[in-house]
């Protein structure tokens, strides 16, 4: 299951800059991940402020 960004996001950019395969884009109101290119490794929710992404 692919890491999702919840409405909590500041749009900081700092999990895009985290994921390994660029599955990380900004969206209309914040960034969205792309759940078919996302690895599942976590990276990205490691380095959120805050703690808007979860698996």
């Amino acid at each position: 299951m692919a890491y999702k960004i919840s409405d909590e996001c500041i749009s900081c950019g700092a999990c895009a800059s985290e994921c390994p395969v660029g599955a990380i884009s900004e969206g209309g109101s914040h960034y969205e991940i792309d759940a078919d290119a996302c690895l599942d490794c976590g990276a990205c929710a490691a380095t959120c402020p805050t703690g808007a992404i979860e698996a």
